[in-house]
C-alpha cells in the first residue's frame, strides 16, 4: 500500500508540474521542438520498463504493432500534444491543466461512439458535471482568449480519441499500457522529426510562409538552444515529468488497479492551479475555482463509479446491475409469453 501511495503521489505531482515546466521552457524553445525533446527523452526513459515487459510477457513487436504505434503516435504525439503544447503558449498554465484533465471525459463519450462501451450511471452523471464545470471555466459569453480556450479544449479531446484508440489496440494486439505509451512517444518523436524536416523544405517553407497561421511553423529547430544552461530544464521536463509521470502512474496501476491510479488525474486540477499560482504567479480568478470544484465533484463521481464495478467485478456479481434486471425481467417475461402461448396451443 505504502509503495501505491508513494507511486501516486510522485506521479500526481509530476503532471501538475507538466504545464508550469513546459511553459517556463516556452521562452528558449520552440513550441514544436520542445514536444519533439520532451517525447523523444520520455520514450527513452519508458523503453527499459516496455522491453522488459515485453519479454516477460515472451512478446516480440511485429509490424502490425508498428502500424498500431504510427496510428496512436500521431494521434498522441504529432496532434493532442501539439495542441497542447501551443494551448500552453497562448493560455495560462493553470487554465490548461484544468481543461486539459477533462481528457477522460471525452474519452467515455468515445468509447461510446467508437467501441459501443455501455455508459453507466454514474458515468453519465461524470459526463454532464464536467462538461457544466468547463462552461463555467471556459465563460462562453464573455471568451477573451479563443485560441487558447479551443486549443486546449481540442487537445483534451484528441487525448480522449487517443486512449481510446490505445485501450482498443492494446486489447487486440495484447499489449500493455507501458509498452503502448512507450513505442506511441517514440513513433510519435519519428513521425515528428520528418514533419520538422519538412519544414526546411525550401519550397514547402515557402508555401508555409504565404499561409499566416503556418508562417510560426517554417523551419522549425530541432538542436536550437540545448545548451548546458537549459539541461536541468529539459531533464526535468522529459525524464521526470514525461517519462517518470508515466512510469509511476503505471506502477501504480501494477500495484493496485485502475480505478485507484486515475487518482491521478483527478487530484490534478485541484493542485495543478495552486502550484501555478505559487511558481508562476497565476491568478486564479472566481469562475475558475468555482469550475475545478464541479470538475473534481465529476471526477469523484467517477472514481466512486469506477470502484463500485471494480468491487462488484471482483465479487463475481453483475458490473451493471440494473442492465442485469432488465435481461431478467425481459427473459421473464418470454417465459411467461411461451406458457400463454403452449396454453393456447392445447386449448
Amino acid at each position: 500500500m505504502r509503495k501505491t501511495v508513494g507511486y501516486i503521489s510522485f506521479a500526481t505531482l509530476m503532471f501538475s508540474l507538466m504545464e508550469i515546466a513546459l511553459k517556463l521552457a516556452g521562452g528558449a524553445f520552440d513550441p514544436i521542438q520542445l514536444n519533439l525533446i520532451r517525447f523523444a527523452i520520455g520514450g527513452l526513459v519508458l523503453l527499459p520498463i516496455a522491453l522488459r515487459a515485453l519479454k516477460k510477457q515472451h512478446r516480440r513487436l511485429n509490424w502490425q504493432d508498428l502500424r498500431l504505434f504510427g496510428l496512436t503516435g500521431f494521434v498522441c504525439v504529432i496532434i493532442s500534444m501539439t495542441l497542447y503544447q501551443l494551448a500552453i503558449v497562448y493560455s495560462p498554465a493553470a487554465t490548461v491543466a484544468v481543461l486539459f484533465s477533462c481528457n477522460p471525459v471525452f474519452a467515455l463519450i468515445f468509447s461510446y461512439l467508437i467501441l459501443h462501451e455501455r455508459l453507466g450511471r454514474a458515468n453519465i452523471i461524470s459526463v454532464v458535471i464536467s462538461v457544466i464545470g468547463l462552461l463555467v471555466i471556459v465563460n462562453p459569453t464573455h471568451i477573451k482568449n479563443v485560441v487558447g480556450l479551443t486549443l486546449a479544449v481540442t487537445s483534451a479531446l484528441t487525448f480522449g480519441l487517443y486512449s481510446i484508440i490505445s485501450r482498443y489496440g492494446s486489447q487486440k494486439r495484447d499489449l500493455n499500457g507501458i509498452v503502448m505509451t512507450c513505442f506511441t512517444f517514440l513513433t510519435g518523436t519519428v513521425e515528428l522529426f520528418v514533419i520538422v524536416m519538412l519544414t526546411h523544405v525550401p519550397a514547402i517553407g515557402r508555401a508555409m510562409g504565404q499561409v499566416s497561421f503556418l508562417k510560426q511553423f517554417v523551419n522549425i529547430p530541432v538542436i536550437h538552444n540545448i545548451s548546458w544552461q537549459y539541461v536541468p530544464l529539459l531533464f526535468f521536463i522529459g525524464v521526470c515529468v514525461t517519462g517518470g509521470g508515466f512510469a509511476f502512474y503505471f506502477l501504480a496501476m501494477e500495484t493496485s488497479d485502475v480505478s485507484t491510479a486515475s487518482l491521478v488525474f483527478f487530484i490534478k486540477p485541484a493542485l495543478a492551479p495552486i502550484l501555478a499560482a505559487l511558481i508562476l504567479g497565476e491568478t486564479i480568478t472566481v469562475p475558475t475555482i468555482v469550475g475545478i470544484v464541479i470538475i473534481l465533484l465529476g471526477s469523484v463521481v467517477t472514481f466512486m463509479g469506477n470502484r463500485s464495478k471494480s468491487v462488484r467485478s471482483e465479487m463475481g456479481k453483475p458490473v451493471y446491475p440494473e442492465k442485469e434486471q432488465s435481461e431478467t425481467d425481459d427473459s421473464l417475461v418470454d417465459k411467461v409469453k411461451g406458457l400463454n402461448s403452449n396454453f393456447e396451443d392445447e386449448d
